[in-house]
């Protein structure tokens, strides 16, 4: 039986600094649609979405050869009772990922925590390449 209290949400957006922002608003919809989420399970959520969003940005606009053509990314976002959970579908090149081998970076490391962090925050991320798209899947099982 589906969650009638269900909320799913989703954006299109182009591979560019300014989609970070966009990407935080729709996480702050969610949660004015969620509102029973706790703060900690908030965090957590928006924690991971936006590392995972900033990677995508980062990493899938870079193109060999170099390209012009525009790029993009959709995300859906859904909350009910039991969890929150992201997607994020890609047109940049394809990313290979061994979660098993992500740890936090030193102190002194300028960066490469961002995955690293997501993955410590909730409960399931994976990625897969499918149709010329990466696929990337967040789950953050509710606490209360």
């Amino acid at each position: 039986m589906a969650d009638e209290s269900a909320v799913t949400l989703t954006m299109v957006a182009p591979l560019g600094p300014a989609s970070l922002d966009e990407v935080h608003d729709l996480v702050a919809r969610l949660f004015d649609e969620v509102p029973d989420t706790s703060m900690v399970d908030r965090i957590r959520f928006e924690t991971a979405v936006i590392e995972v969003a900033g990677n995508i940005l980062e990493h899938s606009r870079r193109t060999d050869p170099p390209s012009d053509e525009p790029r993009s990314f959709d995300i859906v976002l859904r909350g009910d009772r039991g969890e929150l959970a992201a997607e994020f579908r890609d047109d940049g090149r394809p990313v290979q990922i061994d979660f098993e081998q992500i740890s936090m970076p030193g102190e002194d490391a300028e960066d490469g925590r961002g995955l690293a962090l997501a993955l410590a925050t909730v409960d399931e991320i994976s990625h897969e390449r499918h149709d010329g798209l990466n696929i990337w899947r967040i789950t953050c099982r509710r606490s209360e």
